[in-house]
């Protein structure tokens, strides 16, 4: 639904994640993109999932070109072992992505 019909290309997300959470409630993410955040190239959105999530839409930045880079940081709840999986849209139309798996102990 976040991105239609376009197919994410891999590359341009760097995605942090621990590779074994300890606590699955407390999950610190970290996800950045490469632009150059300017007004004709810059992202727009980062939308970040967790496949087996009972709800599996765990954010969505929105990004403006003046914020000078595209990065957040925060935290998320996984139930189980799962990738998460970070989309980038980027103003030109163009979809990246990264994904990790975290185990869940």
């Amino acid at each position: 639904r976040a991105i239609g019909d376009r197919k994410p290309q891999e590359g341009r997300v760097t995605l942090r994640l621990p590779p074994i959470a300890e606590n699955g409630n407390t999950v610190p993410l970290a996800v950045q993109v490469e632009s150059p955040m300017t007004a004709a190239d810059h992202v727009k959105a980062v939308y970040i999932f967790a496949d087996k999530n009972p709800t599996p839409d765990v954010a969505t930045f929105r990004f403006s070109h003046a914020m000078g880079r595209a990065q957040a940081d925060t935290r998320m709840r996984l139930g189980e072992t799962q990738d998460v999986i970070a989309l980038a849209e980027m103003s030109d139309g163009s979809v990246w992505m990264a994904s990790t798996e975290v185990k869940v102990t």
